[in-house]
């Protein structure tokens, strides 16, 4: 592909909506977004019904026949029902016969009351909490603007997810306070909170000083968390419990589509919307070098299609340094995210992940486990017959359909790209 070519003009393109920007009423102290308050001095925060309107014709427009919108923040749900009921009517003026729309809300979950849940479950949304495991973890870093810690407040909020038959997921970050304790981490969401849609985000803070700050994860201790919670997944939870990060590993083993952004081998696959119609590149770099335009002013697909978000996209695949060109996982990490490539290679040239030294140990750990894994959902060949006599791929010495198959029946893998997350 040309350096000109254009990727974002595609079937359509994901946009990651915040109703709020990036106000929220929480203070959690690794949050990367609450400083961009900045970039908007004396707003309200708040998306106008002209932006709304404008953003959910223009995506509707533009989308295939399944459209996701993805509500994040900030804290998303301080823009109120209210707001929600008239997106959702504005969906439904929008859409295109059989044009399907699903809702995604990724929320700390402190606001969370009956009337949300209701209304969350009857609009079936999918839900995405922020939770960092149990309470000596979670509290660390995750606490309201008076300091509290919030834990009580956010598995209350899953409480009444669970009481009202909302689905949801959870997100937990990788950080200081919990790197060492990923059993406990794991156990916990899958045991206590309920979960069985898990990702796990690291946290990596650059300091005005250029190293990283001392909440940041540990790159070793990155690998040693997923390959830990790996194991324990692999011996009893394949087929029950997702976790995005080995989807994307065994996405990489049978050659589809990464299910999450960072492992892709370009970016500019994931828009971002501020509350007063302003389109950024990226969640991460919602800054003013990397703002594509309003779509109140340039129509979604123009921005969509810009050479600069062309640009942005193919910088990742082509500033990748010679030790990532080289590297025997370069299919499963692709480099990672951008934002965490600044370790000065010893070769010199571009920088190397911050992170490498952890992907590395996982994806090296996983890949022979996700190839059995991979070959078991391949479609047998014309007249053969499945191979559900193979070894599990758990070790556990027994036959699958022993063992991870018979735990469920419909194994597949599927459970791709869990819509919310950053």
């Amino acid at each position: 592909m040309s350096r000109g070519a254009d990727p974002a003009r595609r079937a359509g393109v994901q946009l990651m909506a915040k109703p709020t920007g990036a106000s929220c009423n929480l203070a959690c102290e690794y949050c990367f977004f609450r400083s961009k308050t900045e970039l908007y001095p004396g707003s309200s925060f708040r998306m106008s019904d002209d932006v709304l309107e404008a953003y959910t014709r223009q995506y509707l427009a533009q989308a295939g026949p399944k459209a996701v919108f993805l509500w994040q923040g900030g804290e998303p749900t301080l823009a109120g029902l209210g707001f929600y009921r008239r997106a959702l009517a504005l969906q439904r003026r929008f859409r295109r016969p059989h044009q399907v729309v699903h809702n995604s809300l990724q929320t700390n979950g402190v606001l969370l009351d009956d009337a949300w849940c209701a209304f969350l479950r009857d609009e079936e949304f999918l839900v995405g909490i922020s939770l960092d495991g149990p309470a000596n973890c979670h509290d660390r870093y995750r606490r309201d603007k008076a300091g509290h810690g919030t834990f009580s407040k956010v598995m209350r909020g899953i409480a009444l997810l669970a009481r009202h038959r909302v689905e949801f997921n959870v997100l937990a970050t990788v950080n200081a306070a919990n790197q060492e304790r990923p059993l406990e981490v794991y156990r916990f969401l899958r045991d206590e909170a309920g979960a069985r849609f898990l990702q796990f985000i690291p946290v990596v803070e650059r300091t005005a000083f250029g190293d990283v700050s001392s909440r940041s994860v540990a790159p070793i201790a990155w690998g040693h968390f997923l390959i830990a919670i790996f194991d324990e997944w692999l011996r009893r939870d394949v087929g029950r419990v997702s976790v995005q990060i080995f989807e994307a590993a065994l996405a990489a083993q049978i050659g589809a589509p990464s299910p999450v952004c960072t492992f892709a081998a370009t970016c500019g696959h994931a828009l971002v919307l501020e509350h007063g119609g302003d389109v950024f590149m990226c969640d991460h770099f919602v800054d003013a070098q990397h703002r594509l335009g309003n779509l109140l002013v340039t129509p979604l697909a123009d921005l969509a299609a810009s050479a600069d978000l062309a640009g942005f996209g193919l910088d990742k695949r082509d500033a990748l340094p010679p030790k990532c060109r080289a590297c025997d996982v370069r299919a499963a990490c692709q480099g990672e995210c951008p934002k965490n490539r600044f370790v000065t290679a010893p070769e010199g040239g571009a920088p190397l992940n911050y992170l490498c030294e952890g992907y590395g140990a996982f994806f090296r750990h996983v890949e022979a486990p996700m190839r059995r894994l991979a070959t078991l959902l391949q479609p047998p060949p014309a007249g053969a017959k499945v191979g559900v006599n193979a070894p599990c791929p758990c070790g556990s010495g027994l036959k699958f359909k022993r063992c991870h198959g018979a735990r469920s029946e419909n194994f597949s893998g599927a459970g791709w790209g869990l819509a919310i997350g950053r």
